[in-house]
């Protein structure tokens, strides 16, 4: 039986929207500066592909959400996107530490936390 979760959706549209904003914005204020930096080649070349790795997650993450949302809701859906929520709680946490601790705000938290909300909510609302 095919159930539509809307708070799955929502939670992937949402990432989604990150995505794109990551994807967009975050070439031109930290990709494009780093690159055309004096830092070291091999450093840049790693960082570079680091941002594109969470790229690739984002977008991903952002499709298994929306698809599982429309109607996915055997068990290991369930387990997918309970591991997406508590992945983006603790990629949160890793967010919140580094502004104290490099006393800048750095404001990923703000759209991961919600998501994994949401998330969580989903899977509550299915149990």
């Amino acid at each position: 039986m095919k159930t539509k979760n809307k708070l799955w959706i929502w939670a992937g549209i949402v990432n989604l929207l990150g995505a794109l904003v990551h994807t967009i914005l975050g070439q031109t204020t930290l990709v494009d500066p780093m690159l055309s930096s004096n830092m070291p080649h091999q450093p840049m070349s790693e960082m570079l592909a680091v941002w594109h790795m969470v790229t690739v997650a984002l977008f991903l993450t952002s499709f298994y959400l929306i698809r599982s949302g429309l109607g996915r809701t055997n068990r290991p859906t369930q387990d997918t996107v309970e591991f997406i929520s508590y992945f983006y709680v603790l990629a949160s946490v890793v967010f919140i530490i580094v502004s104290v601790v490099q006393q800048i705000l750095a404001p990923q938290w703000i759209l991961l936390l919600p998501i994994s909300i949401l998330g969580f909510l989903g899977l509550k609302k299915i149990k």
